[in-house]
C-alpha cells in the first residue's frame, strides 16, 4: 500500500509538471506568431502614434498660418494709425488761456484737469468724444440744438470743492462753441457715518427746469473758474488725438499677445 501511494503522488506531480510545460509551449507559440505578424507588418504597431503626430502637426500649421495672417492685418492697421498720429502733433496751450494742469495716463479713457481758484480746488474729468444722439434731449431748449446734433462733443465732470469739503459737481457736454450743463449736485466729502453715505440724497431738479437766470448764472460760475469754450475746444482736439494714441497702443498690445 505504501508503494501504491508513492506511485499516485509521483503520477500527480508528473501531471502538474506536464501541464505547466504545455502552458509554456502555448505562450511561446503565441509570442512567435505575434512576432511573425509584426515582422510582416511593422507599421501596425506605429500607426496610431503616427496618426496622432500628423494630426497635431496639421493643427499647429493651421494655427500658425492663421496667427501670421492676423499679425499682417494688425501691422497694416498699426502703420495707418501711426501715420495719422504723426500728422496730428500735440499743441501746447498758453498758460493764460489754459490755466489747468493736465494729468494724462496712457491706457486710460479720461484726462484730468486740475487747478486752484481763490481757495477752491477745481477738478475736471474729460472723457473721449461721444455721440450726439444721447445729448439731443438736453438740446431741446437751445435754439442752435439742430445744428449741434451733427457736431462732436466731449463729456465733462466738473467738481468745485471748498475748503470745508463741500463741493458742487457739474455734468456737462462741451461742443466746439458752447458748453451745455446737463445736471449738478451738492456733495459732502466728510460723511460722519456709513448710514449717511447710504441714504438717498436729493440731487435737485433737472437743470433745464431751473429758472433761466439761474442757468445763465451757473454758466458764468463755471466760466470764471476756467470752464469756457477756448479751454474745451483745446481739450476736444486733445482728446481726439488721445483717442488715436490709445488705439495705436491697443493695436501694439494686441500684436504682442498674438506673437507670444
Amino acid at each position: 500500500m505504501v508503494f501504491a501511494s508513492c506511485i499516485r503522488r509521483s503520477a500527480s506531480r508528473l501531471a502538474s509538471v506536464c501541464g505547466r510545460v504545455a502552458r509554456s509551449q502555448a505562450i511561446s507559440a503565441a509570442v512567435v506568431v505575434n512576432r511573425s505578424s509584426l515582422a510582416h507588418n511593422p507599421s501596425s504597431l506605429l500607426r496610431p502614434f503616427g496618426s496622432r503626430s500628423l494630426l497635431y502637426s496639421t493643427d499647429t500649421n493651421d494655427r500658425l498660418k492663421s496667427d501670421q495672417t492676423l499679425i499682417q492685418v494688425i501691422d497694416a492697421e498699426i502703420k495707418d494709425a501711426f501715420d495719422a498720429d504723426v500728422q496730428g502733433e500735440d499743441e501746447t496751450p498758453g498758460s493764460g488761456d489754459f490755466p489747468f494742469k493736465i494729468e494724462d495716463n496712457p491706457g486710460h479713457r479720461t484726462v484730468t484737469l486740475t487747478r486752484e481758484y481763490n481757495g477752491e480746488q477745481i477738478r475736471v474729468e474729460v472723457s473721449m468724444p461721444g455721440s450726439m444722439d444721447e445729448h439731443e434731449d438736453g438740446m431741446d431748449d437751445n435754439e442752435d440744438g439742430d445744428e449741434k446734433v451733427n457736431e462732436t462733443s466731449i463729456p465733462l465732470v466738473v467738481t468745485v470743492t471748498k475748503k470745508s469739503g463741500l463741493s458742487l459737481e457739474f455734468s456737462c457736454t462741451a461742443f466746439p462753441d458752447a458748453i451745455v450743463i446737463d445736471g449738478l449736485s451738492v456733495n459732502h466729502s466728510d460723511k460722519s457715518s456709513e448710514e449717511e453715505e447710504e441714504q438717498l440724497t436729493y440731487d435737485g431738479p433737472d437743470f433745464q427746469e431751473l429758472d433761466e437766470n439761474m442757468r445763465k448764472s451757473f454758466h458764468k460760475f463755471l466760466e470764471a473758474r476756467g470752464i469756457k469754450p477756448s479751454v474745451t475746444d483745446f481739450m476736444h482736439e486733445y482728446m481726439m488725438k488721445k483717442d488715436s494714441r490709445e488705439y495705436l497702443l491697443w493695436l501694439k498690445n494686441l500684436k504682442n499677445f498674438i506673437q507670444e
